[in-house]
């Protein structure tokens, strides 16, 4: 029997589109041009997975989510969005969402990406009846990892510092505290902590806080036993258990609910938990290693998180720099995905031209590891050669000056085809406006324009090659960043 896709994007070209080139390659399709539509269809039509554009007419991909998973919470969902969209793409898939497609879509990747995801939901349903009554976690929030993982540091010195950092805590019991930008590697890290410990030969157990609902928290953690509330028909196994000997890695941590934090806090202190509806205090030994793209103590001071909370958590705390700050090992990062891709799809890419490492280098991946992993999972995918070359990475990537600083009333897009047209995001280049300073004579508005006119002028001397400026400038990329945002120059 054919298994089931529900495309949802009110562009009828790409829906058009999508559905005959997923039917001819075996799949049943039904489409829909809203959101609301959608959740009609995926009531009659049961598919196997939901293919959805992020921007819909009606709704966003963040509402149409949580409304598919709140009926059919395992459910595979892909998020189709535009590149310059990527860190909304993240944040949904940790809502929930299985993975994302970027536009413009090419066939290859759109079906060995929907193929994983079936793959990957044949394999937990799979995992669910082998447990026969008791449930063991949701898809997406529950992931037990292999000792097999593979994980690579870099040789710079940022990356030595952070291998550093692990080795030292792996062989300890504490409690670690991760902090990092998302897609940066924190459960990679955490991962790599437990192999290291002496709690290497028990279960690592991985729930992401920010992708459950408020209601399902405890239940997460904690389980439940059968009938113990409305939807409680069987007893359910929470994560604490499952990760009973040894690390239980809780990302996302400040996404629970305060009165949950209470729960947890008790569970922490005295090693000791309940099940919902339950009686019985079961003892539990797990490790704990928590993860945050915020500064918990922050958020403790603003009243969203228990301080005392945090300070069980901060025995020990590890910041995972971001992509941009690990330069000297980005090519090192790239040579590590291609190798793993190649092995995945059975190619032999040698590596990267001279074009597309100058591109790698100059670009600041917003979307970390997980960012530079998919670029180069989807350019060799495209690669016919011994090398990766320019024309299969995405255009953001390559324009990424051009698209931060576009020229007025230029056209940044030439599609090569009518298919690549209807697939292709529609993108108006934004006008560079000068900042508004008060009219009042002072010396701070006097030196904020003084600042805007020398930035601007050494970034038309340089072309827009932000490298360049900011080495004009004698300044770090980063900070020339920060300044063209004071000054509404980065819109």
């Amino acid at each position: 029997m054919a298994q089931r896709i529900l495309v949802i994007d009110d562009d009828t070209d790409i829906c058009l589109l999508l559905r005959r080139f997923l039917s001819k390659n075996g799949f049943e399709v039904a489409v829909a041009h809203n959101g609301v539509t959608g959740l009609t269809v995926l009531e009659d039509f049961h598919p196997d997975l939901v293919l959805t554009d992020f921007k819909l007419g009606d709704m966003d991909g963040a509402t149409i989510l949580t409304r598919i998973k709140e009926k059919f919470p395992h459910l595979p969902v892909l998020i189709i969005t535009g590149y310059s969209d990527i860190k909304i793409a993240i944040n949904v898939m940790k809502q929930g969402a299985y993975d994302y497609i970027t536009k413009p879509l090419f066939p290859d990747e759109i079906l060995l990406t929907i193929r994983k995801a079936l793959s990957h939901s044949q394999t937990h349903e799979q995992g669910a009846q082998a447990g026969g009554d008791t449930d063991n976690g949701s898809a997406g929030t529950s992931r037990r990892k292999s000792a097999q993982v593979q994980y690579i540091f870099g040789e710079g010195p940022e990356s030595t510092y952070l291998y550093k950092q692990v080795d030292l805590v792996a062989p300890t019991n504490y409690s670690v505290l991760i902090y990092g930008e998302s897609g940066s590697g924190k459960e990679a890290v955490a991962l790599e902590i437990h192999k290291r410990s002496k709690r290497a030969s028990g279960p690592f157990v991985a729930m992401d806080c920010g992708a459950i609902s408020r209601e399902l928290a405890a239940s997460e953690l904690f389980g439940h036993e059968k009938g113990s509330f409305t939807g409680a028909l069987a007893q359910k196994i929470g994560h604490f258990e499952m990760a009973n000997g040894g690390t239980l890695f809780l990302d996302e941590v400040g996404n629970l609910p305060y009165d949950v934090q209470v729960s947890l806090l008790r569970v922490v202190q005295e090693r000791k938990l309940r099940r919902i509806g339950g009686n019985r205090e079961i003892d539990v030994d797990v490790r704990l290693i928590v993860a945050s793209n915020e500064r918990l103590i922050e958020a403790a001071r603003r009243g969203r998180f228990r301080e005392d909370l945090y300070y069980r958590f901060n025995e020990f705390s590890i910041d995972v720099p971001p992509l941009r700050e690990r330069r000297s090992d980005l090519l090192i990062f790239a040579q590590f995905f291609l190798d793993k891709t190649n092995n995945e799809l059975g190619k032999q890419v040698k590596g990267f031209t001279p074009e597309v490492e100058r591109a790698f280098r100059d670009y600041p991946w917003p979307g970390n590891l997980r960012e530079l992993r998919n670029v180069i999972k989807r350019s060799t995918l495209l690669t016919e050669g011994e090398y990766v070359d320019a024309r299969t990475l995405p255009f953001e990537l390559l324009n990424y000056d051009k698209l931060l600083f576009p020229e007025p009333n230029t056209v940044n897009v030439v599609p090569s085809s009518l298919q690549e047209a209807a697939l292709m995001p529609s993108y108006e280049a934004p006008p560079v406006a000068k900042p508004n300073v008060n009219s009042k004579v002072d010396l701070k508005s006097a030196a904020l324009e003084a600042e805007y006119e020398m930035i601007l002028n050494v970034l038309k001397q340089v072309n827009f090659n932000k490298s360049k400026a900011a080495q004009a400038l004698g300044i770090d990329r980063k900070t020339l960043y920060n300044k063209m945002k004071n000054i509404n120059l980065s819109n």
